[in-house]
C-alpha cells in the first residue's frame, strides 16, 4: 500500500468515528440529511411538513437552530430552538433523573438452622432496619454436613423470621432450595 491509499484509509476511519461521535447526540442544521420535515417552531406551534431547505430558512430568519429531536418519526420532527440551551436542558433533565432513582439494594442475613432466639432477634431488628431504608433483605439459611439430612424441618425459621417482620415487610420471593441454602427475600411493605 502506498501513502495516497493510507490516507484514503484514514478519513475514511475518521469519517466513520465522527458519524459515530454524531449519532448519539442530535442533528442540527446541514447534518439534517431528510427531504421532509415536520417543524415546531422556536414557541411550540406547529409549523407543519416542509421541504429541509424551507426549515433551515425558518431557523434563519429566527436566528436559531433547527434540531433533529425525532429522527424516527415519519417524517422526522425538528425543532427550530437555541442548540446550546436545548442541550443545556437535556443535561438538566437527565441529571434531575438520575438524582430522583432510587436504587434498591439486597442486603443478605446468614443464620445457621439451630440459631439461638437471641440471636435471631439481632438479625431480625438488623433486617428491620435495612426493610426501614428501602432495601430487600435475603434471608439464607446454611446447612453444613448433616444439618443437609433435616433442611425441609427448618423452613419454619424462615417462616417465623418473615412473620415476625409482617408489619414492616412482604415476602417479595417463597423460600427456595439452593444447594446447601435455603433463602427467602423480603421486601418493604408500601
Amino acid at each position: 500500500m502506498d501513502f495516497v491509499e493510507d490516507c484514503a484509509l484514514l478519513r475514511g476511519f475518521l469519517f466513520y468515528q465522527e458519524e459515530k461521535a454524531i449519532s448519539n447526540d442530535y442533528f442540527i442544521n446541514d447534518q439534517i440529511r431528510d427531504r421532509e420535515v415536520r417543524v415546531i417552531g422556536a414557541d411550540g406551534e406547529q409549523l407543519g411538513v416542509m421541504s429541509i431547505a424551507d426549515a433551515m430558512r425558518a431557523a434563519e430568519d429566527a436566528e436559531l437552530d433547527l434540531v433533529k429531536i425525532a429522527p424516527n418519526a415519519n417524517p422526522p420532527v425538528c425543532k427550530i430552538v437555541d442548540y446550546g440551551k436545548f442541550k443545556y436542558e437535556q443535561i438538566r433533565k437527565e441529571k434531575d433523573a438520575r438524582k430522583k432513582q432510587k436504587i434498591v439494594e439486597i442486603k443478605e442475613i446468614r443464620m445457621s438452622p439451630n440459631i439461638d432466639t437471641n440471636d435471631l432477634n439481632t438479625k431480625m431488628s438488623a433486617a428491620r432496619k435495612f426493610l426501614s431504608k428501602g432495601n430487600r433483605v435475603k434471608v439464607t439459611l446454611r446447612f453444613r454436613g448433616r444439618e443437609m439430612a433435616h433442611m425441609q424441618d427448618s423452613r419454619y425459621i424462615l417462616d417465623d423470621f418473615a412473620e415476625a417482620l409482617s408489619d414492616v415487610a412482604v415476602v417479595d420471593k417463597a423460600p427456595k432450595v439452593e444447594g446447601r441454602t435455603m433463602t427467602i427475600t423480603l421486601a418493604e411493605k408500601k
